[in-house]
């Protein structure tokens, strides 16, 4: 595992240590900021500004989460930190501030959201910010054109990809055309993306490309553990787990 081990040492907070009931919301500082306390590592989640910044937030819209509407990518920096949440006081914030807060003290794991569209800014962004600070971090997609971006303009990064069945009648994945869903499902991309470890879904780990990538000493993290059933599962089948709704 080499380079890789202080990934896999701790448990990840997907999405930071969040619990929306006592106001602490998913990809915001409260909740990194109670997983680095905790000692766990960290998974955050990146979208693109209207303006080219790479912002902490999972979803491609503001509905879910925010007294705001429409794209994130619909609207500038300055517009973003405006928006409101309705479980929090804290506001939308950047991918350098939160490499700020977390100072290398736990691994912090940045996913690129793509719409596989084809558009190279954020992982660019993202590539270029997390080459000129360093430290305990990585890279992943579930778009093997993100990652591949991330190779050519970050190569001192860590890599990884994010995976799953990509079943052909999932319609999270109807976007795609099946071409695509076999690409990221048997990892046929391996030779442009080149990844340093993946990131899998925790009830497909049986899958072929898994057990072949962990045979050759790729490490696996899994996500995301949220039962202790799918906790043995990540013992067994993966080399960490990313989790949620509870305390390892």
């Amino acid at each position: 595992m080499g380079r890789l081990d202080w990934l896999v040492a701790r448990p990840i907070a997907h999405r930071g240590l969040h619990d929306a009931s006592a106001g602490i919301v998913e990809n915001t500082p409260s909740a990194v900021a109670r997983a680095v306390e905790h000692g766990y590592g960290v998974e955050i989640d990146v979208q693109i500004s209207a303006d080219g910044e790479a912002v902490v937030f999972h979803d491609a819209t503001l509905d879910r989460l925010t007294e705001a509407s429409g794209p994130v990518s619909a609207l500038a920096l300055d517009e973003l930190r405006r928006v409101a949440f309705r479980a929090t006081g804290d506001r939308i914030w950047t991918l350098e501030e939160c490499l700020d807060l977390v100072g290398g003290r736990q691994a912090l794991v940045v996913e690129i959201k793509s719409g596989f569209d084809r558009d190279p800014r954020l992982a660019r962004r993202v590539g270029a910010i997390l080459a000129r600070r360093g430290g305990p971090v990585v890279a992943e997609s579930f778009d093997p054109l993100a990652v591949r971006e991330l190779r050519l303009v970050a190569p001192s990064v860590p890599r990884g990809v994010v995976g799953e069945a990509f079943a052909d009648d999932d319609p999270y994945w109807a976007g795609l055309t099946r071409r695509q869903r076999l690409a990221a499902r048997t990892l046929i991309h391996w030779p442009v993306t080149r990844p340093d470890f993946l990131s899998w879904r925790v009830g497909d780990l049986s899958g072929r490309a898994v057990r072949v990538a962990r045979a050759a000493g790729v490490p696996v993290t899994t996500w995301t553990v949220r039962t202790p059933e799918e906790q043995a599962r990540a013992a067994l089948m993966a080399d960490q787990m990313v989790f949620e709704g509870f305390l390892p």
